[in-house]
């Protein structure tokens, strides 16, 4: 399968990459976390990177914002002209916290003059709002939430976008799953409002499967294209940042609070790669998934790998430059598969 996979690569850049489409500059954001893998990638690959996004701000419902960014990222940055955009989230993701805070006029007052002094501190081009597991009620007040922000720091000439879980459908769904994860994760993003008041939006095109769900890809064609479907319905490519995974994910048999269930885990490339080798398992590209995928038995019980790495990172790129949106926003480096930065350069050549 490596065999495959290289030269599958070597065929698409050296000898043009015949099914490309006209040739257009994609905005290439990177995020990153606090790991030494991440510092390492970005510093490697920074030629490639146009805004690095450092996950590393808090706001609590007081209005309170914690974090910092690795001085020698900020460096590195400022090297190479790379803009810095890091995250701010709701504290741990906690919906009832995140609630009070929108409900609370001064500690959002307190939140925003927080997030700008921390631009005009450390240089930041701005920030990306990250704020997840949000109520669907809360939809409104969080739609009000992120206008105030984006008219003050658009005032101070910063720049602000936001991750946004994704959707195929105003519709809840037809299963308990889809009313659960609609109701607190997916249901709160007025796209199109979105859009209008910031810069751009991190549409977070991946996740399509996790340890929740059954096995299946990260982030498949069919379900980005019904995604970005519904969404450019009210928002114009030029403000879509088409989000692409760089991690793998893997599900097994499990024994957790004395009830035995199925789960899943997210892999970095180096990971999935070791793990199918360890079980002789030989990998299967799914031409409609645009993903390699594998099943193994491990003491009869199968298990179940998909594999995101440089050919279903080239067809996403593929599909970004077709829609023609602004660009990529990719989760996270340290991650991936280290032959995507081949053909990353090459397109920048």
């Amino acid at each position: 399968m490596q065999l495959t996979i290289r030269s599958w690569l070597a065929a698409a850049l050296f000898l043009g990459a015949a099914e490309a489409v006209t040739a257009q500059h994609l905005e290439t954001l990177f995020y990153i976390v606090d790991k030494e893998a991440c510092v390492q990638s970005f510093r490697a690959n920074i030629s490639s990177i146009d805004i690095v996004a450092p996950q590393t701000y808090q706001l609590d419902e007081h209005g309170i914002l914690w974090g910092s960014v690795d001085q020698r990222v900020l460096d590195l940055a400022a090297k190479h002209k790379v803009k810095v955009m890091p995250l701010v989230v709701n504290q741990g993701f906690d919906q009832p916290s995140f609630h009070r805070l929108l409900l609370d006029s001064a500690a959002r007052r307190r939140g925003i003059d927080a997030m700008i002094d921390a631009c005009r501190k450390h240089g930041y081009v701005g920030m990306q709002f990250d704020f997840e597991n949000i109520h669907v009620t809360d939809k409104d007040i969080f739609t009000d939430f992120y206008r105030q922000t984006a008219r003050a720091f658009h005032k101070q000439g910063l720049a602000i976008s936001i991750a946004v879980v994704p959707r195929v459908s105003d519709e809840v769904g037809p299963t308990s799953y889809h009313k659960w994860i609609f109701e607190y994760w997916r249901g709160a993003y007025d796209y199109k409002a979105l859009a209008e008041a910031g810069d751009f939006i991190s549409l977070m095109t991946y996740d399509q499967h996790t340890f929740r769900t059954t096995p299946g890809p990260v982030a498949g064609m069919p379900w980005m294209e019904q995604v970005v479907a519904f969404v450019m319905k009210d928002v114009p490519a030029k403000k879509i940042s088409l989000g692409i995974p760089f991690y793998s994910y893997h599900w097994q048999p499990s024994y957790q609070d004395s009830q035995a269930h199925a789960w899943g885990e997210g892999l970095d490339w180096i990971e999935a790669m070791g793990l199918a080798e360890r079980f002789g398992a030989s990998w299967t590209w799914d031409p409609r998934q645009q993903v390699y995928f594998v099943t193994y038995e491990n003491e009869g019980l199968n298990e179940f790998l998909y594999l995101e790495d440089a050919r279903s990172f080239t067809a996403k790129w593929e599909f970004a430059k077709k829609l023609g949106v602004r660009g990529i926003s990719v989760w996270r480096l340290g991650h991936e598969d280290p032959v995507v930065w081949e053909f990353l350069k090459k397109e920048r050549e």
